[in-house]
């Protein structure tokens, strides 16, 4: 039987398990997407208890058909999640969604306790993002479901919660607490004071290429305790380059440099600005920005207003003179000045347009114009930087590619050979297991 390590590699919208072979490769991969349940308080969420079904069915159906021996298995999955268990170790809450509306406004007494939501913010790499840190809905069940929050023992983030499905251990992972959670002190490097004063254990990290060798269907297997998906999928790059940023591209963009050695400031944060943390408890200067969402919003609303397929965008060919048409009339039709708060189409702005074309390339160029300066922010001040790795689906838009390049001349843009990042970077923790 053929030696490999699985992964689970759970997104937003696919969920999907691979197989990675000795040198790495790919031989087995399966998709599935779930439909979003309704939590206790009727918002859309994951279907937790169906994607653990899932996933362990699958991991026994490889080991029943004989082909592969499974000799590690690692997790990959979005960040801002988490999963509450009580004394007997079981579930006790939905998989809140990240999404779920949450005023900040009612935190203002704790960031005020910290020294101020600015202060408090740079010290924790998070920006205040409601539902994103997953501190702040500590605080939120805490303070709003005292009949769980009491049944709480441990608390774990998504793809510790897999892992804990297999080796019934409490752990956690430096890429997990330190993705803009709130939770994590970047000057000292540990968890900050606030939650030990709010009487709030966490598991204290380890580093990624860690495993717990755990019995799986009478097979001793290998497993990982997981690890947050962007910070996952720039290790395939570490591995091979020195110097670059990583363009994480998706339904958040996320410009990610692993080299900056300063310090996060509050003009970074006040303009979506974060770090992040690699499996060895580096800091990652980060740019956030939810503009894959709202490329995804414009695709439906030009494909209704101009009666056309929702892919059509896939078809065109680079226009090189509307590029420079759009570069030197440099306006702003579909987004903020600053940061974005505002994620629905506005069909009506499609009016200034005569084509699909036109309206296209000034939504890429106006996101482009984004990301560029997201990548200047967390560039440091004598940075010599000029690769930037893009992975993800924007890694094939041509029109995107083309912009970035026109924007800032001075960039290599290299479009990363790894397919897979996320499940890569965990497969790849865990090779001492092979």
């Amino acid at each position: 039987m053929k030696k490999v390590i699985a992964v689970i590699d759970i997104g937003k919208t696919n969920k999907k398990i691979f197989l990675f072979d000795e040198t790495f490769k790919v031989v087995s991969q399966n998709a599935i997407q779930f439909k979003e349940i309704k939590d206790d308080d009727g918002f859309c969420c994951d279907d937790i208890e169906s994607i653990e079904n899932w996933i362990q069915n699958e991991i026994k159906k490889i080991q029943d058909q004989g082909i592969y021996k499974i000799k590690a298995i690692n997790f990959s999955t979005h960040g801002a999640s988490l999963v509450y268990l009580n004394k007997e170790g079981k579930r006790i809450a939905p998989l809140y969604n990240y999404l779920k509306p949450l005023d900040i406004n009612d935190y203002n007494g704790f960031y005020e306790s910290q020294g101020g939501v600015e202060e408090f913010s740079r010290k924790t790499a998070s920006p205040a993002y409601g539902m994103l840190n997953t501190g702040i809905q500590m605080l939120s069940l805490k303070r709003n479901k005292p009949d769980i929050w009491k049944q709480v023992d441990a608390i774990l983030h998504y793809p510790q919660y897999l892992s804990y499905l297999f080796t019934k251990k409490i752990t956690a992972d430096f890429t997990s607490v330190g993705a803009h959670t709130a939770t994590w002190d970047f000057d000292t490097m540990q968890y900050h004071k606030w939650l030990k004063d709010e009487n709030i254990i966490l598991p204290e990290p380890c580093k990624g290429n860690k495993a717990v060798i755990s019995e799986i269907n009478g097979e001793s297997i290998a497993v990982g305790t997981g690890l947050h998906d962007s910070s996952s999928s720039i290790i395939p790059i570490l591995e091979k380059e020195k110097d670059f940023v990583l363009l994480s591209t998706g339904t958040w963009i996320i410009a990610m440099n692993p080299f900056s050695k300063e310090t996060l400031t509050q003009d970074q944060l006040k303009h979506n600005c974060l770090c992040f943390m690699t499996p060895e408890k580096q800091q990652v200067k980060s740019s956030m920005q939810f503009l894959g969402r709202i490329h995804e919003v414009y695709l439906k609303a030009l494909s209704d207003y101009f009666k056309v397929d929702i892919n059509t965008y896939m078809d065109l060919v680079l226009n090189t003179t509307l590029c420079k048409e759009l570069m030197d009339q440099d306006a702003r039709i579909f987004l903020a000045e600053g940061i974005d708060t505002d994620f629905e189409a506005h069909p009506e702005l499609l009016k200034n347009f005569f084509s699909y074309e036109t309206a296209y390339y000034q939504l890429i160029f106006e996101i482009s114009k984004k990301v560029i300066s997201g990548i200047n922010l967390i560039s440091d001040k004598n940075s010599k930087i000029s690769n930037v790795f893009i992975s993800g689906g924007f890694n094939r838009n041509e029109v995107f590619i083309k912009f970035l390049k026109c924007i800032r001349p001075n960039i290599t843009v290299k479009i990363s050979d790894c397919k897979n990042e996320s499940a890569l970077g965990a497969a790849l923790l865990m090779k001492d297991y092979l």
